[in-house]
């Protein structure tokens, strides 16, 4: 069965533009829960721009799946990760000019912060996952650091035009061979929706999607609880 992720940033993303209390994402996680999620992503951003402190506390003490926290390699973030003990902690660049990730870490080269970032992390039993472009050779780096996973960027595969899927799942398809044979989780996310979200959940190997935008896009018109049973009933009938 492909595991579903469901990341509740942009919940937070509609209480913060008013900064007021609601939504409120520890309420969204609740009902992922019941929807059929099998985990709960959260990223706290250095900026906070959605996530906040608060809300990271509360996850922790209410989500009953499993945890994975999005973070990038600040020492910040970072100090929080490591005394709340995500199960798992999925390291992704970050740029306060985007609007959301725009890209995979590079792991070639800035391989020497990743991994003193994850060294810590493994310190304290915490499972960690790389976000990066479907890329052989970034994924092979990934693989040197001794990663628990690698989350694919799908992101230019949900942007491309009609013909440039094919060409952009090959890219996936090929980057997640590499991640399967190195003995790593294959994860993927980023802009994954209802329509999309079949031919990345049929990858060989493919383990975990973690589905944000279109679920809580969804949610606006028919609830959280029934957005993740939706999504929940086309991954199980992707799975082998």
């Amino acid at each position: 069965m492909i595991e579903l992720g469901v990341n509740i940033d942009h919940v937070a993303t509609v209480r913060q533009a008013r900064r007021t209390h609601e939504p409120d994402p520890i309420v969204a996680a609740a009902l992922a829960e019941q929807g059929g999620a099998d985990g709960i992503t959260f990223h706290l951003r250095e900026d906070r721009r959605h996530i906040q402190d608060r809300d990271v506390e509360l996850l922790m003490q209410t989500v009953t799946v499993k945890t994975n926290l999005e973070l990038a390699c600040a020492d910040d973030v970072l100090a929080i990760a490591l005394r709340v003990k995500p199960d798992w902690a999925l390291l992704v660049p970050e740029s306060r000019e985007e609007v959301t990730t725009e890209g995979g870490l590079n792991v070639i080269a800035d391989g020497g912060r990743i991994a003193a970032a994850i060294d810590r992390l493994k310190e304290r039993d915490i499972l960690t996952s790389l976000f990066v472009d479907p890329d052989v050779d970034q994924v092979a780096a990934a693989a040197k650091l001794g990663v628990d996973a690698v989350e694919l960027h799908t992101g230019p595969y949900a942007l491309a035009g009609h013909h440039s899927v094919a060409s952009e799942l090959d890219r996936l398809r090929s980057a997640g061979a590499v991640a399967v044979e190195s003995g790593m989780r294959l994860h993927a996310g980023h802009g994954l929706n209802y329509i999309n979200v079949r031919p990345v959940a049929k990858l060989p190997g493919m383990i975990e999607l973690n589905i944000g935008h279109a679920i809580v896009s969804r949610a606006v018109m028919v609830g959280m609880k029934e957005a993740v049973a939706e999504m929940r009933r086309i991954l199980d009938l992707c799975s082998p």
